[in-house]
């Protein structure tokens, strides 16, 4: 496992959740690296010459993709869930400027750099869908396959400023009501939560000044590579979708499945059923990623740059 070579930061236990099904918590090690001074932090599941990144949500954790991320890996792949700056176990400054796309997609980048891979299948949901479209435009020869979970584009701008608008206030200017609310959040154990209401308390029981520097950020630059940018991707595209969502817009999807030349899409029947019924998601998504590196199972895929660390 990679661990920090800068520093010298041992594997951090994390912390379990229980759970009868024991998708819940984490049962592994987190290992993390240092990127541009930032600690950055991920966990690797399962093993195998071809590697799946998968990134969470906005300002959720990487625990929201562990389930996914264990059933890839029961089928044999090496999946590593990580969390971009400002994110679950990651350092979390109070930097405005630190977060935009691009740079989460540098650092997406530099994990694949810290882990001595050339090429990756990069994926996420919302947030994650997002850096993985920018890391196409940035680097796209790093790319062999994108799992695209209802990406945040064109139609969603209304929605998110409606939804956006009010959270940044709150955390930016109502911090201390907030700070209060976390302390509450953070009280409540979590050990027969059922899983979307532990991630929503997760949510809750973070520090509201990053989280606030986080959106700022955010809504600061693009949130996207544009359409045209879009077309020109080649690396094949898993794009998923779902209906009564104003903010992940199931037309979203369709566009950008549209766009994308070697696109497939998805339409989930709702923006749980990856958590809730994962079974059919989980069978296709695991199918694409068989797809995505085919004959170079065994060549290019165990192909890698020199590790910082192993």
């Amino acid at each position: 496992m990679a661990l920090d070579t800068q520093r010298g930061l041992g594997p951090v236990r994390w912390p379990t959740t229980g759970g009868l099904d024991g998708t819940r918590g984490y049962a592994g090690d987190m290992a993390s690296f240092r990127y541009d001074g930032q600690r950055l932090a991920y966990t690797i599941h399962g093993e195998g010459p071809c590697t799946t990144v998968l990134m969470p949500g906005l300002l959720l954790s990487q625990k929201m993709q562990v389930p996914l991320a264990r059933a890839l890996a029961a089928r044999g792949n090496r999946v590593v869930t990580f969390d971009p700056l400002g994110h679950g176990a990651s350092d979390r400054p109070r930097d405005m400027w630190r977060y935009s796309m691009s740079a989460f997609g540098r650092q997406a980048l530099a994990l694949l750099d810290h882990l001595g891979l050339d090429r990756a299948v990069l994926g996420g949901t919302s947030l994650g869908a997002n850096i993985t479209l920018e890391v196409a435009s940035i680097a796209p020869e790093r790319l062999q396959g994108m799992i695209v979970e209802m990406p945040v584009l064109d139609h969603a701008i209304p929605a998110c400023a409606a939804a956006f608008t009010p959270l940044l206030f709150a955390l930016t200017f109502g911090e201390r009501p907030m700070k209060a609310l976390a302390r509450r959040a953070r009280s409540v154990p979590r050990s027969y939560l059922p899983f979307l209401l532990e991630l929503g308390l997760d949510w809750v029981s973070q520090d509201p000044g990053p989280s606030g520097a986080v959106l700022q950020g955010i809504l600061f630059g693009r949130t996207a590579p544009d359409r045209s940018e879009r077309m020109a991707f080649e690396a094949p595209a898993l794009v998923i979708g779902h209906p009564r969502d104003p903010v992940h817009p199931f037309s979203d999807a369709d566009m950008l499945a549209a766009e994308l030349p070697n696109a497939q899409l998805i339409d989930a029947d709702s923006i749980i059923e990856l958590r809730l019924r994962p079974d059919r998601l989980t069978a296709r998504i695991a199918e694409f990623v068989e797809e995505c590196w085919g004959a170079d199972a065994g060549g290019r895929a165990g192909s890698k740059r020199r590790a910082a660390s192993a």
